[in-house]
Order: structure tokens, then sequence, then C-alpha cells
């Protein structure tokens, strides 16, 4: 036994038939590539007398994958030929390498659908949308020369757009593209349109008073009898009426020079501003002429926007002050060229004052309305605000609570019948309405009735107006019947009848719930505006005419990027401050801002939170400054709170808000310019705001 032992023993310690142990041989790799062209390759090595491998992959990755025979090595490769070196290991650690081929080839996009359209309201616009398998975007070759291809690209899928400066018929291209070198290309020949005439009406006119219009052509007031738009004078000037949908439009082409008799000679003295909307496809300006029987005639040029509406309001300051009498105005001449469609020609002045009373509501105890009730609805007109933030910090609002009334609603009667006419059509409010107390599918709204209290079915002959609201966040809601109606009676401006009215919150005729909380009510007769009147939608009707920026990029015809319930409309004003220490937009207008008559300035803004940088406080600025002096050296301030990613109205009243710099405002008769800014001064930090509807009032 003890032999045996030994014997053993001595056994396990020779290993020297290890150093007998062969190279490996027939040293290869079998690859694997998915077919789905994202690149990945399974790399399985083999050898005879091989325990271990070491791959390198042959692109720009330094380190090798280690792995076990029988084992897999996974490897992601953009498209292209590649010199694997697989390097084999025996027991002993002695290597024996092969380089391998690899050649990486993708499937290229296959079944290319392309839609190409003329946009149906920008002229010379196309809109391309491309589908393909195997491609993840695509490239768009306009088929103009002298221009860059491709000129923009898109994802597949997607809907990209390319403005053509010059229609015609052009050989376009649209190549789609993936993991592949191989690409795949469509191409056709596409003729890229214009549009010549509006596809849309002229903006809505304001009701107003018949003493406050002198109406030439335009559907919403009276005009004077007997105009002729195409007298004779040797022009070469071609006139066709135009219909749109019923709109009767004034088509000038081939335009020279173009005059129009006035059916009777007009004094236009009490008149204070010209007003007409000019739509063209391929007129730069044009110049608008008052022609007076004892005085001659005066010009004033203005530039048009192609493809869309030019809305224009010249004050008739600017003919008398070159000595044009406006007393006794007979003609008018247009010089200019192209075609131009034209509407709404009319002079007007400052609304007449109604008589009527204001009716408004608070909720502080300053409202005069003291008839509220609920129908099915709980109503508290003196509810603590649970949601008071920079857009209403108002104490106290009304409490709307619907606890699945089926007609829910709340309810004021006024003392005597509502007049429309005149402009005292529009009716506002703020709202907010939580989220967590909505139940149902309802659609997000508010509608405001107005009907007549003493009949026996109020809402038999009532008219309504529907607005869409948003959740989680105070908002101004305006509604005007002479433009706005959405049901019951169509034309309610001339009704007598009706003293009540009705606010409905996610509509009736369920059994849903909701609670609102509602602010700020009013009513009333307009108030007369005095100069100067400052105004602007950034859709092209209003009066600042001087926006620029300081440090700021600025563009005044953006288009809204978050249009909601609480701004629906197309065109802002972008402000974007990239860094500037001063950086702010302005303008100046003339004559000068008289803060006795006039104290209040609003506008609406939205800040995205991804633009902000820094720590800062969410405000905005409005400033009064002296254009003619250094600016900031006497001026007067209001700051104001904003919150983010929401549109909201903020208003700056100089009478009695906190105002920072010149406390005494309303006694300085040298501002004529408006400072905004956003987020504070002297500081590096980035803000990017949208505003929109800037407002001067009383």
């Amino acid at each position: 036994m003890l032999f045996l032992i030994v014997a053993c023993s001595d056994n396990l310690r020779d290993i020297s038939f290890a150093d007998n142990i062969a190279l490996p041989t027939n040293v290869a790799a079998i690859y694997n590539i998915t077919q789905d062209n994202t690149g990945l390759v399974t790399i399985t090595p083999n050898a005879d007398g091989a325990q271990s491998f070491s791959i390198y992959f042959g692109d720009s990755t330094a380190e090798p994958a280690i792995i076990n025979q029988g084992e897999s090595a996974n490897h992601v490769y953009a498209e292209g030929t590649y010199e694997v070196k697989v390097v084999a290991s025996n027991l002993n650690g002695e290597t024996t390498e092969v380089i391998q081929q690899l050649i990486v080839s993708f499937k290229a996009p296959k079944n290319l659908v392309v839609v190409l359209e003329n946009d149906s309201a920008i002229s010379k616009k196309v809109n391309i949308t491309a589908n393909a398998d195997f491609a993840t975007f695509f490239e768009f070759d306009s088929g103009e020369t002298a221009v860059t291809q491709p000129v923009v690209t898109g994802n597949i899928g997607t809907t990209i757009s390319y403005q053509y400066q010059d229609a015609g018929t052009y050989s376009l291209k649209v190549i789609a593209k993936g993991g592949a070198i191989e690409t795949t290309e469509y191409v056709m020949d596409f003729e890229v349109t214009e549009i010549l005439a509006p596809i849309n009406s002229a903006p809505v006119q304001p009701g107003r008073k018949d003493a406050d219009v002198i109406s030439i052509f335009s559907n919403a007031y009276t005009d004077v009898a007997g105009s002729d738009f195409y007298p004779n004078w040797g022009q070469a000037t071609q006139y066709t009426p135009f219909d749109l949908n019923g709109d009767a439009i004034i088509q000038y082409s081939n335009l020279n020079y173009q005059g129009i008799n006035i059916g009777s000679t007009q004094d236009l003295s009490s008149m204070e501003f010209l007003r007409l909307d000019i739509w063209t496809a391929d007129a730069i300006n044009i110049d608008t002429y008052l022609i007076s029987a004892g005085s001659g005639e005066k010009f004033i040029k203005t530039a048009l926007k192609k493809d869309k509406w030019t809305s224009i309001e010249i004050p008739l300051s600017a003919f008398t002050d070159q000595g044009l009498s406006v007393a006794d105005i007979y003609q008018f001449k247009f010089v200019g060229s192209g075609t131009v469609f034209i509407d709404n020609i009319y002079f007007y002045k400052a609304p007449t004052p109604t008589g009527s009373a204001i009716l408004s509501d608070d909720f502080e105890g300053n409202g005069n309305i003291t008839s509220w009730a609920g129908d099915s609805c709980g109503m508290n007109n003196d509810f603590a605000n649970p949601y008071k933030d920079a857009l209403n910090g108002s104490d106290t609002v009304l409490e709307y609570s619907d606890t699945g009334g089926q007609y829910a609603n709340i309810r004021f009667d006024k003392g005597s019948s509502f007049d429309l006419t005149g402009g005292n059509s529009i009716f506002t409010l703020k709202i907010y309405v939580p989220s967590s107390s909505v139940s149902g599918s309802q659609s997000n709204q508010i509608s405001l009735k107005l009907q007549d209290g003493t009949a026996g079915q109020p809402w038999a002959q009532q008219t309504e107006i529907i607005k869409a609201i948003a959740l989680d966040t105070w908002q101004t809601v305006s509604f005007d019947f002479a433009t706005d109606v959405t049901g019951g009676a169509a034309n309610p401006i001339s009704r007598t009848d009706f003293n009540r009215v009705v606010l409905q919150v996610n509509s009736e005729n369920n059994s849903d719930t909701v609670i609102a909380y509602i602010d700020d009510f009013t009513y009333g007769a307009q108030v007369v505006d005095t100069e100067p009147i400052v105004n602007d939608d950034f859709e092209g009707s209003g009066t600042i005419t001087t926006w620029a920026g300081d440090a700021c990029g600025m563009d005044n015809a953006f288009v809204n990027p978050f249009k909601d319930a609480l701004n629906s409309s197309d065109t802002v004003l972008e402000y974007n401050d990239t860094g500037g220490q001063y950086a702010n937009v302005r303008f100046d207008i003339t004559p000068n801002y008289d803060l006795n008559a006039k104290s209040k300035f609003s506008l609406k803004i939205y800040v995205p939170s991804s633009s902000v940088s820094g720590s800062l406080n969410n405000q905005i600025s409005l400033k009064l400054q002296d254009s003619d002096a250094n600016p900031w050296e006497r001026q007067s301030v209001i700051i104001k709170d904003i919150a983010l990613n929401t549109w909201q109205d903020v208003t700056f009243d100089f009478a009695t808000d906190t105002v920072l710099g010149v406390t005494d405002a309303l006694s300085i008769t040298n501002f004529s310019r408006i400072v905004i800014q956003v987020n504070g001064e002297n500081n590096n930090e980035t803000v990017i705001a949208y505003i929109d509807d800037f407002k001067y009032f009383k």
C-alpha cells in the first residue's frame, strides 16, 4: 500500500505532457449578421486545439473581445468592409491567428412612398411626406438651380415643408436613407403653384355705431350709396368683383393706378382713421390717396404682406399734416403694381359712449351685480380663492359647484335689457377649473348664454357662445356677441329682450361633475379711446410699427408655437434673450403717453421652462421711458410675476400698481417709449418668451 501511494503521488506531479500540446490549427470564424440594418454581427470562432479566443473587430474598437471555445462575441458595425483578426490560444497560452474579411452590408430603403402637395394656405409652399421600409430619414432636393441641395431633411413618416421663391415646374427628388450606404430615390416633375387670390375673408370688423363710421365698401357697415369702383381714368388696371363664399371683395389686377368715385362728397372732419384690408400675392406696396375737391390729393405708402391680408389703419392726421383738407373728400386713388384684393374701406372714430351702465363683479365687494343665483348648481360668490398665483392674486372668487345637476348653471338678471350695439357686445371673466374636480368625458368649456329672464322658457330664444378652456390654470375668456356666436339666435346684436346672463361649465344635459372658480366678470359701455392709440395683435392689424430688440432676438411675425384654449392666435412676437446683459424689446410712439387719461397696459405672454437658464425670478417688466433722452435715467417700471408653460394675461396699471424708478409716473408727460424685459436685466441668463395682444387702455 505504501508503494502504491508514492507511485500515485509522483504521477500527479508529472505535467511534462503539456510541453507537447500542439498549436491551434484550422482557426476560423463564422459571421451571423442580423437583417434589420442595426449592424449587429455575431462572431463565433473555432479551432482545433484552442481553449480561448481574442477577437479584434477591425474597426476603431481598440480592445479585443476574449471568449472561450464554444462562445460567441457580438459587435455592432457600420456598413463597410473590415479585417477581423481571430487569435486562438491553447492551454499553454500559445497562439495562432488568422485575419478574416468581414463585409457588413445593409438593406437599402424599400417601398418608398412620397406624397407631395402644394400647401392649401401658403403660396408656393410644398409639403413633403415620405415613408419607406429600412429608412430613418429623407432628404428633399427642390430642383432649383443656384440653391444648395438638399434644401431640407425630415424623419421618415413626418411631413416637412419648403418655401419656393417662384412658382413653376421643378424636377424634385426625395432621397430615403437608412443604415445602408445605398439609398433609394423618388424623382418627379412637380408644379409648384401660387395662390393668386385670398382663400379666407379679411378680419371681422368690430361692431360700431353708424355715427362713428363712414363706410365706402364693407359688409360690416352701411356703405355710402352710389360709389363707382371702376371709373374710366384711362388706367390699365382691370376691375373684377370677387366673391369669396358670399363675401364681396374688390379685385384690381394689372394695377398701375385706380380711382374710386365716392357716391357723395364726405366731410371727414369728425373721423380719425382710414381703415382698409388688402390681400396680394405679388404687390410689394401700395400708395393710398385721398382726393379733396378743394385741396388736391395726398398719399400714404404702405408695405403689403404677400399671401395674407394686410390690415391698414392710417390716421387722417397723416393726410392733414401734408396740407390736405378732409372736409370735402370725394375720391380715392390707389397706385401700385400686380393684383390686389381690397375689402373694408371705411373711416371711423373712437366709439361714442352709449350711456349704458357698466356691469362688473370682482367678488371683492366692488361689483354692481346683485342677483347671482345657481340652478342645480352650488354657488358661493364670497369664496376664498384656492388657487392664488401670478395670474390671479384676488382674495375672493365665485365658486361654481356642479355635483351632477343635469342642467347646472349660474346666472344673474340685469335691471334692464342689454344693448349690444355700438361695440357693447363683449363679456369677459376669469376662470379656473381644477382637473381633480372633473368627471366624465365632457369637453372642457364654458358657455355664456343671453336669455329673456321674463319669458316662461328663457332658453327657448337664447343666444350662446361656447369657449374652450384649459384645466389647472387661471385664464381670461372673452365672449363677443358681434363675432363669436356658436348657438341659438345667430344675430343677437339687434335683439332688445335679453336681460339674463347664464354661465355653464362643461355643457349641459349630463350628470358629470365639475368645480370652477370665476372672477372679474365685466360687461359695459365701451370706453372712448384717446390718442395715442397703441395696440398690436401681431396679425397685421396693430398700430405699433417700431418694434425693435436690444441685445435680444425679436420676430414679431412668429408662428404661435403654443396654441391652446388660452391663445389660439396664429402669430405672436418671439422674444429671444440668448444672454444679452440688458436684453429687451421696445417700441416708440407719438404723441407721448398721457397716463392721466389712460394708465393701463396689458399683454399675453408664454415662457417655456425649457428656455430658461439660471435661477432668476420668472417675471416681466414694463418700463416707460423718454426716447429722446438717456432713456433709462428717468424711467417708471412695473414688474409682475409670471408662470411658466402657460399663456397668461398680464396687466400693468401705473395708477395703482407698485411703480419703481420714477414713482409719480402719472405726472410725467414725456414718456414715448415702452421697454419689455423678461426675467430681469444685468445678467447673462437665457429666456425665450412669446408675446401677444399688446394693448394700452383706460
